[in-house]
């Protein structure tokens, strides 16, 4: 007897945390392949926390979280240009937990949703554990939307979700105002939802900032995820939200409580704190991962790489195309002929074959000791 579901043994664990797992075999390695900034939780977020626990806020939340930071959150959005209320808002369990909430919520077994490729690749998996049908969508070189290959799948799939995701993981892209716009009158003219992932947010790196969750005409049918883990630097603190309207967090709320219940106490204490007093800590990450955009994007050009500067996140995406070797090949020699640690394209869907993911969220340091290296390791290849 097979005793696991078909659909959980289908998925594969992720590409990246499968090369980071790698590293143990090199301890002398560089890592540079995980998306976690070496920056310290701010001290406003750690003293809200140390205080929460001294006050004895250990217990249970409402499921939809505190509301003292569901409302910091709708202040947030709105100097985005995006409206929602602390009604509309939950606070999860990290981005990871929303968008399993979101796809749960929505995907019956055979439902089509569209999934860009390349992606973030927990998209696809959580979309097959539910049943869902997966359908790529296709990005151009500049790794924006290819609005006539979208055009051509809504026309011919009728898929029931699509999947946005601004700033992007693994390109670093960002929506633009034009494709902003193309994308409302696309998704305004068909019979489809929303599911927009803007965990990367605040790490936009132009002076203004796009989303499909802008447009009130069609805000029924955007769900909007975000959270604080790159935002605060508090990946292991375990905190995000989905935004959505009234009929859709009604649903999305059961399989939330179900699940975990609530977000933690501590966790979203340490949130508020952040969003009414640590914005300041943010803009100084920020100018400091793009000054580790600009040194990684000009070392990879100097190099001979063929790449596109990011304009949000803190991911880079070359392409390794010129040196005749697929993504994993070219990953695997530079772990262990280079001692670098980079993340395979492939692990992002088949968008992202003949690219690798870099992040600079490491230290300028480790970044120049890291291209160091991959050049002195290129010069040994016969290309």
């Amino acid at each position: 007897m097979n005793s696991i579901s078909k659909n959980v043994s289908s998925i594969e664990l992720s590409g990246i945390r499968k090369f980071y797992n790698k590293l143990v075999n090199y301890p002398d390695a560089i890592s540079l392949t995980l998306g976690q900034p070496d920056f310290n939780v701010p001290k406003k977020i750690k003293a809200a926390m140390i205080q929460s626990i001294e006050e004895n806020k250990t217990g249970y939340t409402s499921n939809a979280g505190i509301i003292e930071l569901r409302e910091e959150i709708s202040k947030y959005l709105a100097n985005l240009g995006i409206h929602y209320t602390a009604g509309e808002t939950c606070i999860t369990i990290g981005g990871s937990e929303a968008l399993m909430d979101v796809f749960a919520t929505l995907v019956n077994t055979g439902d089509k949703v569209l999934i860009p490729t390349p992606a973030y690749p927990a998209y696809e998996s959580c979309v097959k554990i539910l049943g869902g049908s997966v359908i790529n969508y296709s990005l151009n070189d500049d790794f924006s939307i290819n609005f006539d290959s979208l055009k051509k799948i809504l026309d011919k799939e009728k898929p029931k979700l699509i999947v946005l995701s601004y700033p992007c993981n693994p390109t670093g892209a960002i929506l633009s105002k034009e494709d902003s716009t193309n994308l409302f009158n696309l998704l305004k003219a068909n019979d489809i939802l929303v599911l927009s992932d803007e965990i990367y947010a605040s790490l936009c790196f132009e002076k203004d900032y796009y989303s499909i969750a802008q447009y009130k005409e069609i805000k029924d049918k955007v769900i909007l995820i975000g959270g604080f883990s790159k935002m605060f630097s508090m990946t292991g603190l375990r905190i995000g939200y989905v935004c959505a309207n009234t009929y859709f967090m009604n649903e999305i709320i059961k399989v939330h409580q179900y699940n975990v219940s609530c977000a933690p106490s501590i966790s979203q204490w340490g949130a508020y704190a952040g969003l009414k007093s640590c914005m300041e800590d943010v803009n100084y990450m920020k100018s400091k991962f793009m000054e580790r955009r600009d040194y990684v994007f000009n070392s990879l050009k100097s190099l001979g790489f063929k790449v596109n500067l990011p304009k949000g996140a803190f991911y880079i995406f070359p392409s390794i195309k010129k040196f005749g070797m697929n993504s994993n090949d070219f990953c695997e020699k530079l772990l262990k002929e280079g001692g670098v640690a980079i993340v395979p394209g492939s692990a992002f869907g088949s968008g992202g074959e003949d690219h690798v993911r870099i992040s600079y969220a490491y230290s300028m340091e480790e970044l120049k000791l890291s291209l160091s290296k991959i050049e002195k390791w290129l010069h040994t290849l016969k290309i």
